[in-house]
Parts: structure tokens; C-alpha cells; sequence
């Protein structure tokens, strides 16, 4: 990339942020769509985290991904939000826009996005149980209530973050919430189960986050964890005949909302793909 007085800055803001492929991916995006900007990844402790945001804002940044633990706490020092990340309550993606900050969520459309393009699944008629109370959760949960889908189950290890959601979705379907390990007889009625939690990810990928006997042959499984790709969830639904879907495709395609959001540009998909495929 050559770098010039013109290259404006992009960025990530977490907590660590060491394990991101963001500037590998997006580094390529404005480099293949002609965009002279440069993005890196930025470790900011939540003590930091306003004046990073302001720096942001103070250099003229054209934009920024917020990963955790950072995306709610954002949201104050933000000028503006969209709809979606208004309901959802938390933001992945914020734009500068003439010094103005606006906060976007792009996990949910990107997740529904990836779903709809690996599995074709309906949501119509649909019974969903997700795994999980967090951001992610949030996010996922309200794009598929908006959707569709007729009912949704919240399973979570802390029932009372499981009926805060619930209480949200009823907004928008019906929605109740159950204890994570007694979800078997929610998860019996779902057609599709969601992982939202970090149980099974790298480098702990010997453990789940529910028993392998409460998936059936009926269900679509879908991971949000994409390191690795086929968690020991997925290749536990495989060996039971159910559909799995993993969770690279929703990195891309929330990357691609962001791309959209920054540059008002079509994201090239392919070659995204083909970075995070050539990753170790």
C-alpha cells in the first residue's frame, strides 16, 4: 500500500485485539475498491476508551470496527445511533461523518445474511433457541425476531440476563427465557439452535455449550465461532445428521455491512473470503 498526506485512517477498537484478521480483510477491501486509507488494530484498555474514541474523531478517522469488551460502553461518548443499533443496545461499527460519530450495528444483518446465503433457511413459521445473553445474542436474536421467525427461546447460564432479553424480543415475537442446561425441551421444539457464547472456541474446543444428546436430526445448528471452524458443537450435530453453519461467513458479511456504511461501496466478498480461508 502506498501510503501519501491522503491516506486517512480506519481502525478496531477492543480489548485484546491480537487474534482480529480485521486488517488483513479490510486492508485488502480499500486497497482492491481504490479507497487511500490504512486500518489497524488498537488495544484500549475501558479505562482509555473515551479519549481513544475522541482521538479518533480529533484525527479525522473515517471510521472505526468496536469489538469487546467496548461495544455498550461506547455508546455515550457516540454523537448519534441508528435504528438497529439503537435496539439492539450496543454498537460494532461507527462512522465519522464531518466529525459527527454514528454508531451502526452490523452483527445481526450480517449473520442473517451469512445464514441465508450458506443454508437458504426460512425463518417464516420458525422456532429458534439461542445460546447466550450478551451482545452478539442481542444482536442476532432481535435481526431474527425482525425476520421472522415466530418464536425464540433464550437460554443462558443466568436466567435473569436470559428474561431481560426475552423481555426485549417480545417486542418484536414471542420470546421467553429458560437456564442454559435446561434447555433441552426448548431446543426439542427449535428448527434452528445458535451458539452466542464463547464455549468451544480456541484453544478450548473440547467442550460445548449443551450436551450433545439435546440436538436432534431436525435441527440447523449455527455457531458464531469461526476459530475453529467446525466447533465440537457442529461436528456433534453432524454426526446426528443435523445442517451446521459456521460462523465465517457472519465475519465477512458483518465486515461487508461496515465497508458499505464507511464507503457507501459494495464489498468485495470473494476476495474477503479468500483472506480469511488462507489464514492459519
Amino acid at each position: 500500500m502506498n501510503i501519501t498526506a491522503n491516506t486517512r485512517p480506519l481502525g478496531l477498537l477492543g480489548y485484546p485485539v491480537t487474534h482480529s484478521k480485521s486488517p488483513q480483510i479490510l486492508n485488502e477491501v480499500c486497497r482492491i475498491l481504490g479507497i487511500p486509507a490504512t486500518y489497524m488494530a488498537y488495544s484500549v484498555c475501558p479505562d482509555h476508551l473515551k479519549e481513544a474514541v475522541n482521538g479518533m474523531r480529533v484525527l479525522n478517522f473515517i471510521g472505526f470496527n468496536v469489538t469487546i469488551p467496548h461495544k455498550v460502553a461506547i455508546i455515550p461518548y457516540l454523537d448519534e445511533l441508528d435504528e438497529t443499533a439503537e435496539e439492539i443496545g450496543a454498537v460494532n461499527t461507527v462512522l465519522n461523518k464531518d466529525g459527527k460519530l454514528i454508531g451502526y450495528n452490523t452483527d445481526g444483518v450480517g449473520y442473517l445474511r451469512s445464514l441465508q446465503e450458506e443454508t437458504a433457511f426460512s425463518l417464516k413459521n420458525k422456532i429458534v433457541t439461542i445460546l447466550g445473553a450478551g451482545g452478539a445474542a442481542r444482536a442476532v436474536s432481535i435481526t431474527l425476531a425482525k425476520a421472522g421467525a415466530a418464536k425464540v427461546f433464550i437460554a443462558n447460564r443466568t436466567q435473569s440476563k436470559a428474561e431481560e432479553l426475552a423481555n426485549v424480543l417480545g417486542t418484536f415475537t414471542s420470546a421467553s427465557a429458560v437456564a442454559l442446561l435446561q434447555a433441552h425441551e426448548k431446543i426439542a421444539e427449535s428448527h434452528l439452535l445458535v451458539n452466542t457464547t464463547s464455549i468451544g472456541m480456541s484453544p478450548h474446543t473440547e467442550v460445548m455449550p449443551v450436551p450433545a444428546d439435546y440436538l436432534h436430526p431436525k435441527l440447523l445448528v449455527s455457531d458464531l465461532i469461526y476459530r475453529p471452524e467446525e466447533t465440537k458443537l457442529l461436528l456433534s450435530a453432524k454426526q446426528i445428521g443435523a445442517r451446521t453453519h459456521g460462523g465465517l461467513g457472519m465475519l465477512l458479511h458483518q465486515a461487508a455491512v461496515a465497508v458499505e456504511h464507511w464507503f457507501n461501496e459494495t464489498a468485495p466478498i470473494l476476495q474477503m473470503r479468500a483472506i480469511l480461508e488462507n489464514e492459519d
